[in-house]
């Protein structure tokens, strides 16, 4: 992947959590659960990602 592509995702990124976070400020446990939900949307993507790696890596080799 190109680097410049991938800044831009992550400036994307942080962007957003700062939108939020700022929304979601002096609210109790907001912030906590906001982080909770990066978390969980990283975890997703990441599970994707290597599900996606080896469903295509599955086409390329014989079992």
């Amino acid at each position: 992947m190109n680097p410049v592509v991938l800044n831009v995702i992550v400036d994307e990124f942080v962007e957003l959590n700062e939108h939020f976070a700022g929304v979601a400020t002096g609210e109790g446990l907001a912030p906590l659960l906001l982080a909770m939900g990066t978390v969980l949307v990283i975890f997703s993507l990441a599970v994707f990602g290597a599900l996606t790696v080896g469903a295509v890596g599955s086409l390329f080799t014989r079992a």
